[in-house]
């Protein structure tokens, strides 16, 4: 039996994480995908901080991935802090000590992949470490070749049209790519070249005459939706989605989606564990087909 979750913007509930290990303040988080929800390569959640907050250091052992939502956050970590802003993505390796402090005049707000997904009866793989230095902190400079696990995202990247050397922030290679097909683009933030291994973190667009017919994965998925309206199928089900609402598809969860706006619609994704190099769609109508061929239609009609 494969598995799905809903999570509703207007239900969202924000708490103190009791498993954290280290002193924190002004810290909450609202889980949307975790262990109790049957998932075990996902830990999926939004993370507030207020501007005097702190996450004291601790390590992990699982890889975590984050999206900067809103406002502004200090990231301490052994290589230096860094001052992360409304757009910016990085990585945090399993093992790599690092703690959080606020860093503007509002509350900061992220998403934060955790793979593979926390166990409780382990103390949820968090284990609180000595202090970091408190340094001041950076901005990320993404053109810089030491910059190797943080990057930035803006919505305007995701047209195919502003994608000429002149008008990039950064120099042209994979890592400003596009996929575009069928009306959907993707673009790439948290994958293997950035260091990852046990999931992957993107963002997905579709205009308003986008589809993905119903298909299915060999891992699971996650989507945060940041802009527009979508209708979703899960299982047979179907769910419309807005901004601020979430859903988790389990590996072998049957999905499809289709624009259900006027403009585009636009979601964070993620997947864990990594895509295998082959086989990673299995879409419904083509084995459909396939039955078709051998059986012929009438054969089909008559099955039970």
């Amino acid at each position: 039996m494969t598995h799905h979750v809903i999570r509703r913007a207007a239900d969202a509930t924000f708490a103190a994480p009791p498993q954290l290990p280290c002193a924190s303040r002004g810290f909450t988080r609202w889980s949307m995908v975790g262990e109790e929800d049957g998932s075990v390569h996902t830990g999926f959640g939004v993370c507030e901080l207020t501007p005097d907050g702190t996450i004291g250091a601790h390590v992990h052992s699982y890889e975590e991935s984050f999206h900067l939502l809103s406002g502004t956050v200090v990231l301490d970590t052994p290589e230096g802090s860094y001052l992360l802003e409304e757009g910016d993505y990085g990585l945090l390796p399993t093992g790599v000590p690092h703690a959080w402090r606020g860093g503007g005049d509002t509350v900061a707000r992220w998403a934060d992949m955790l793979a593979p997904v926390p166990r409780a009866r382990y103390g949820h793989d968090t284990q609180a470490v000595p202090a970091l230095p408190v340094r001041e902190p950076v901005r990320i400079d993404v053109r810089d070749p030491r910059t190797r696990s943080f990057g930035h995202f803006e919505p305007a990247q995701m047209d195919p049209g502003k994608q000429s050397q002149d008008l990039l922030s950064v120099s042209a290679s994979m890592r400003t790519a596009l996929l575009v097909y069928s009306g959907i683009t993707v673009k790439m933030m948290v994958d293997a070249d950035l260091g990852a291994v046990a999931s992957t973190m993107f963002m997905v667009q579709y205009a308003a005459d986008g589809v993905a017919g119903a298909h299915d994965h060999p891992f699971e998925e996650t989507y945060l939706i940041v802009e527009g309206v979508v209708d979703a199928t899960f299982d047979g089900e179907h769910h419309r989605l807005g901004v601020g609402d979430a859903a988790w598809a389990g590996a072998g969860c049957v999905h499809g989606f289709s624009n259900a706006g006027t403009g585009p619609v636009r979601w964070l994704e993620t997947q864990a564990p990594q895509p295998p190099s082959r086989h990673s769609y299995r879409f419904a109508r083509d084995w459909d087909h396939l039955r078709d061929v051998l059986d012929g239609p009438e054969a089909r009609e008559e099955q039970p």
